[in-house]
């Protein structure tokens, strides 16, 4: 297996290439650069396989659905990922194949709910979960200081000490690592338990990234409309969220509430089905639809989506249209299937 980080810059993404069949793997791409990845592949003679995102970033626009209608690759993301457009949902366990090369799933919750890390050949791409020196940001919606230490601590540092550390990102000029390095020296974890870190991560006080609205948005919904106003990070926090049985709950009442699928509509056929008498109403077509259920401003109305991301846009895009009663189904469709609960297709 051939490495190459291509960017050499703070945000790193990595081609890996089987030497013998000339399959290729893109990790964290982003969109600015794709004209220079296209180029790289076709210098080198390889082919793309598979564009992965070890999550859903918010400081630069993904390049997966470029990657993918320009090349043909297919778009990889964990299970969790809100992304309506991965053809490719991974769990934690789970191996991609590309020539000789297998790349190992390491499911790694806590920057985002939807990281992981890829174990390959002694190297272990880190995404924003483990850093050089440090670890990726807790205190986006959905971070966990917490299940970070977990993934970390239980899972990354029981690889070979060895192993070589790839992040996503570094801003000190650094390129690698080590398993033992950073048990050793990463000033975050060494010698600290789960509940220093978590005050650690907790204290922090880092800026949000610039433009992360514009950023964010685009890449949980793939959705490249101007038109869409999305909420601040303070209207998403002020969004009620429901757990998938205390919803079930409320339908069986006299008060059931109005349910709005906001996926796309043939994710609402999908694998995941859909919930009983829900209204599919795709995000991109909330605001200018929103008349024709007028007659809910003052009633229980519940957003859903793939994973609870986008329908906790949607509950806060219904609130400032004066729906008052806006909640989101936290977890979305994955949290209502993983609850047994019962679905159409």
């Amino acid at each position: 297996m051939q490495v190459r980080e291509i960017n050499r810059g703070k945000c790193k993404t990595y081609l890996l290439s089987c030497e013998r069949t000339r399959r290729a793997v893109l990790i964290d791409p982003l969109r600015e650069r794709v004209d220079r990845y296209v180029a790289l592949l076709a210098y080198y003679g390889l082919e793309l396989e598979y564009a992965i995102d070890t999550h859903t970033h918010a400081d630069h626009r993904t390049a997966l659905f470029e990657l993918r209608g320009l090349l043909g690759a297919k778009t990889v993301m964990h299970r969790a990922a809100p992304a309506p457009a991965i053809d490719i949902h991974v769990e934690d366990g789970q191996e991609l194949c590309f020539g000789d090369v297998r790349l190992r799933v390491i499911a790694t919750p806590g920057h985002t709910p939807d990281g992981i890390c890829l174990y390959a050949a002694g190297r272990v791409w880190t995404g924003d979960t483990l850093l050089i020196r440090g670890t990726g940001r807790t205190d986006f919606a959905g971070g966990d200081a917490g299940a970070q230490y977990d993934s970390i601590v239980k899972k990354l540092f029981a690889l070979p000490p060895e192993t070589l550390v790839l992040p996503a990102h570094d801003y000190r000029g650094n390129t690698e690592s080590t398993i033992a390095d950073e048990r050793r020296l990463n000033p975050r974890l060494a010698g600290k338990n789960r509940a220093q870190y978590v005050a650690i991560m907790t204290n922090l006080g880092i800026s949000l990234p610039e433009k992360i609205q514009e950023v964010l948005q685009p890449n949980q919904t793939a959705l490249e409309d101007d038109a869409i106003a999305y909420p601040s990070i303070a209207q998403l926090n002020e969004v009620r969220q429901l757990e998938p049985r205390a919803v079930a709950a409320l339908l069986a009442t006299p008060l059931a509430p109005l349910l709005l699928d906001v996926r796309e509509s043939r994710e609402y056929v999908g694998e995941l089905g859909h919930i009983r008498g829900s209204l599919s109403l795709p995000l991109r077509e909330l605001a200018e639809r929103a008349a024709e259920f007028e007659a809910w401003k003052q009633k229980p109305v519940v957003a859903i989506c793939r994973a609870g991301v986008r329908s906790t846009t949607a509950a806060a895009i219904l609130t400032s249209l004066g729906f008052e009663q806006a909640s989101n189904l936290k977890g979305g469709m994955l949290g209502w299937n993983d609850a047994g609960l019962p679905v159409e297709h």
